[in-house]
């Protein structure tokens, strides 16, 4: 049962505001001066507190529960704090609001607007908490992470990158082929680190190979070797990626690139952990962890015919995603602080407008805005005009699904909501209420 503390001198306004919100189930405490009321916060949990602005000390200025305020205030910050005040005293009430009282209520008092006042506070202080309860538990999971596993430098913050980082801790140690799936840029390659780092073959060799940069004639070489003479140009003998990884790692990136003879072949090694370099019959065996990546959509090009649907599940014993950078907001920020430039900081308006951005390109592109500011940029703080970002779209493109879900992704943060949808928090709640969004 939620608590509200009233502090008023006088004992009739205390008993009508206990029967008052025994009506919500709100159990109700009383102190009858300032010394009193700060004692009670001291002895047991309040929710809210609910103080007159004027005591028997001092009948008119407002002057002692504007300091009771204060107290209140400093002692207990995320305390939600109602002014009952005169009409005379207005004006102090509004200038105590300003400082960070909840709200105020002129006596006397209208008992629906404190009832839907006082519920309306205990909802959202419920959900602040509820709020700290998770950043708490994902701060938890976030150090178990750090110290069990070697993460090999991964900056992150975002529960969906947490999510992604954990399943490549737990599958890490499984002598399994691992699938990393994302758009370019998102860091499928920092996940792949991430799992040989923990397997049981961290001690091997790690070797990457990107599919997508060379030519479909020279991705076999790389992968299996060649002999002299195997191809225009090969005038000695050079040994393959899966060599070069027995008893380690091997990495291939853009594995959708590989051709039809390319995709064949590593089927085999997949199956048999033997190969024969290029203008060779002999065989050559290796123990090899294959992890492989892509930003295709392997599953449509097996329907096309392009990829063979027998190599797509012997490589996706285990499929890892990894979310754009659009979905991890909570990243966006941390990454930009680690990538600046020494002695180089964020202004307010620059991290708002790098939550703002869509990122088509994912921490690459955020890497590149990063660099490119800091060696532009005179002064030592980054603005949004450094950045140079591109204006994010109207507002009044947002539908009620758009905003829900930025306010799911910000835990209800509505700051942090309206940074990522590029408004200002007023003008996120009239769109929320335009749009019958409860604010809870």
């Amino acid at each position: 049962m939620p608590t509200a503390l009233v502090i008023d001198d006088n004992p009739a306004v205390a008993t009508a505001l206990e029967v008052l919100l025994s009506l919500r189930e709100i159990k109700t405490l009383s102190a009858e001066s300032p010394a009193a009321g700060l004692a009670a916060l001291d002895r047991e949990p309040v929710d809210v507190v609910i103080q007159d602005m004027n005591f028997r000390a001092d009948t008119t200025s407002g002057a002692e529960g504007a300091a009771l305020f204060r107290t209140i205030r400093e002692r207990f910050p995320d305390l939600p704090v109602i002014l009952l005040t005169a009409w005379t005293q207005l004006e102090s009430a509004v200038e105590l609001v300003k400082a960070g009282a909840a709200d105020y209520l002129a006596k006397p008092w209208d008992d629906n607007k404190l009832l839907t006042t006082v519920q309306n506070l205990l909802e959202l202080s419920e959900t602040k908490r509820e709020l700290s309860r998770r950043r708490d538990a994902e701060s938890r999971r976030r150090t178990d992470l750090e110290q069990r596993y070697d993460l090999r430098g991964a900056v992150f913050g975002d529960p969906a990158m947490e999510r992604v980082i954990a399943l490549a801790c737990q599958v890490a140690r499984a002598d399994v082929p691992v699938l990393i799936t994302g758009p370019n840029g998102a860091g499928k390659e920092k996940i792949a680190e991430i799992v040989q780092a923990n397997s049981t073959v961290h001690e091997g060799p790690f070797v990457t190979l990107n599919c997508g940069a060379l030519p479909g004639e020279l991705i076999e070489a790389e992968l299996f070797g060649a002999e002299v003479g195997a191809y225009t140009g090969a005038n000695r003998a050079r040994e393959g990626k899966f060599e070069s990884a027995d008893g380690g790692t091997l990495f291939l990136d853009e594995i959708g690139n590989l051709s039809p003879t390319g995709q064949m072949k590593l089927l085999r090694v997949l199956e048999t952990g033997r190969f024969e370099r290029l203008g060779s019959n002999r065989e050559r065996q290796v123990k090899v962890r294959v992890i492989s990546a892509t930003n295709a959509d392997l599953q449509a090009m097996i329907r096309a015919g392009t990829f063979r649907e027998d190599l797509y599940y012997r490589l996706n014993t285990i499929e890892i995603h990894v979310p754009p950078l659009s979905e991890r907001v909570d990243d966006i920020v941390l990454l930009a602080k680690h990538f600046l430039a020494p002695g180089k900081r964020l202004s307010a308006d620059a991290r708002d407008a790098l939550r703002r951005h869509s990122w088509p390109g994912n921490v690459r592109e955020l890497k590149n805005v990063l660099q490119r500011a800091a060696l532009l940029a005179t002064a030592p703080t980054l603005t949004a005009a450094d950045l140079a970002l591109p204006e994010p779209p109207a507002p009044e493109a947002l539908d009620r699904g758009t905003i829900e879900a930025a306010l799911a992704r910000a835990g209800g943060v509505i700051a942090q909501a309206a940074a990522e949808l590029g408004l200002s928090r007023q003008a996120l709640y009239r769109r929320m209420e335009k749009l019958s969004i409860p604010r809870e």
